[in-house]
């Protein structure tokens, strides 16, 4: 027997309102009670109605965070007492997101739900500096990877990622850059290996950083927001700036027409070596 929908289990994207799909606009103005991510930002959260009940779950990587067995009891127990649950994940609920665990929950409690996508972190970062995953004859596929999952994390395939063409994105990486870099060079990777760095992708205090694989420790030792690292891809606009070790201009988003919420201007910064 099929069951009836009751709890929403929807992706906020990166942060920029302009980047939510209409489904998840819909769901957080029909929403009763809103369960949320630490990193979803207020602008989204104003979306939902005056009269909903707005919970932070707290989830960040490696920050403070209601236990998952909490937020899925709690999600169980407000969709119980008959109230529209919204649980509104950063980015994709399916990357990353524990999405597995909840979907386990409800189903446990014979609630039903609906899953809607956002745009995860990688492929926000990836447009922003107007490249793509894939390309043919560089690569045919490209890896996602999580530095939070410390086991899974170490035991991925560094001699495959340290080859020429390889491209992968890494979440909450900033802890692991001297391991990542450690890895890729042991496995042959060169130190002139392009890596992009970006911090708050999306938002206001969006930074974009084109550094190298033997430069990518030092540049990330003071981003203080949320980043992903995406490897093997430059800016395209600083790839000559890079192979020279120069300053690149700075890039200038389209300006869009009067919008309640805008993002950040591109900049694409290019840092000098560190010792």
């Amino acid at each position: 027997m099929s069951l009836i929908p009751q709890v929403v289990i929807a992706g906020a994207g990166p942060g920029d309102p302009d980047q939510l799909t209409i489904a998840v606009i819909k769901a957080l103005a029909a929403a009763e009670v809103v369960l949320h991510d630490r990193l979803v930002p207020a602008e989204i959260l104003a979306l939902a109605t005056p009269q909903a009940q707005v919970i932070e779950t707290g989830k960040e990587g490696f920050g403070p965070a209601m236990a998952q067995e909490e937020i899925s009891a709690l999600m169980v127990a407000l969709a119980r007492e008959g109230k529209r649950v919204l649980r509104l994940k950063a980015g994709d609920p399916g990357v990353f997101g524990r999405l597995d665990e909840e979907i386990e929950a409800l189903e446990a409690a014979g609630i039903g739900y609906r899953i809607l996508p956002g745009i995860t972190a990688a492929t926000a970062a990836v447009a922003r500096i107007g490249q793509s995953f894939t390309r043919r004859g560089r690569n045919t596929a490209a890896l996602l990877l999580s530095a939070h999952d410390t086991r899974g994390f170490a035991e991925a395939d560094w001699r495959a990622l340290a080859r020429p063409g390889a491209v992968a994105a890494i979440y909450m990486g900033k802890r692991a850059a001297r391991f990542v870099q450690g890895r890729l060079m042991m496995h042959g990777a060169a130190p002139e290996t392009d890596v992009t760095v970006l911090e708050n992708v999306s938002r206001g205090s969006e930074r974009v950083i084109g550094t190298t694989l033997a430069e990518l420790p030092a540049t990330v030792a003071d981003l203080a927001g949320p980043a992903v690292i995406l490897l093997g891809l430059a800016p395209r606009a600083a790839r000559p700036a890079l192979a020279q070790r120069a300053p690149a201009p700075a890039l200038s988003a389209p300006h869009r027409s009067a919008a309640p919420v805008t993002a950040a201007p591109l900049t694409a910064e290019i840092r000098e070596g560190r010792a």
